[in-house]
């Protein structure tokens, strides 16, 4: 009514949603220390490294929460989630090169070398994510490790460095640790957090269309704006 431009609010720091079959067979899966991207096609929208969950809706944890802020704001991404055209790939290795990881590969089945696939990963990767990578490979999980040829080394690599699913959308909003959208930032004084169209009108906090990344940097920003508008008021 006072004449503000203001940005639909959407959900930020929130699960995203998959309907990969992988994400239910790995469901309350934590993984540690891992590499993410998140692409349109060939386009990097977002990069990070740290934990994230498996959940029976799809992927959350750390990491992913603090992608959604970046994820949401992208241009047409209702319509890109529609599409399957939003991947998530995760490097479940991201401290070993592919040449690296060949050679520790390469390592482990000398060890178990008369043994069969399914079972030679144990070392590797956590129980639960063994038959699911086994699968996403199409090697046969009963060959004998010493039967296993340098091309299917090749596609066991790829697969560590790069496990894909299909991002299909976000949870409800209720859900959302904060949201992104609010009052234009542009009709703001960031030294008064005064409205530059109405004096006298001051704006803190999450009113305001701003979202940063998990961390505690969303309650720095509402407390450091409320001290400054109290302090300007």
């Amino acid at each position: 009514e006072l004449g503000h431009s203001i940005t639909d609010i959407k959900p930020s720091l929130i699960p995203l949603i998959s309907k990969s079959e992988e994400c239910g067979k790995l469901q309350g899966l934590s993984l540690r220390n891992v590499g993410i991207k998140l692409k349109n096609n060939d386009k990097v929208i977002y990069e990070d490294f740290g934990e994230m969950l498996f959940t029976h809706y799809g992927v959350s944890g750390p990491v992913i929460l603090s992608s959604s802020a970046h994820l949401i704001r992208y241009k047409n991404i209702e319509q890109l989630f529609k599409n399957n055209s939003i991947k998530l790939q995760i490097d479940l290795k991201p401290a070993l090169t592919e040449e690296k990881l060949d050679l520790r590969i390469l390592r482990d089945f000398e060890e178990v070398k008369n043994k069969e696939f399914k079972n030679s990963l144990d070392k590797l990767l956590p129980q639960k994510l063994i038959p699911v990578v086994i699968e996403k490979t199409k090697i046969n999980p009963y060959k004998r490790v010493n039967e296993i040829t340098k091309e299917e080394r090749v596609k066991i690599v790829k697969i560590l460095k790069c496990f894909e699913i299909i991002i299909n959308g976000v949870r409800p909003i209720e859900e959302a640790i904060i949201t992104s959208g609010g009052v234009s930032i542009k009709e703001i004084n960031p030294k008064t957090m005064e409205s530059k169209l109405c004096p006298g009108l001051f704006f803190a906090g999450e009113v305001l269309d701003i979202a940063g990344d998990l961390g505690g940097f969303n309650l720095h920003w509402a407390w450091a704006s409320g001290v400054v508008a109290g302090q300007n008021a």
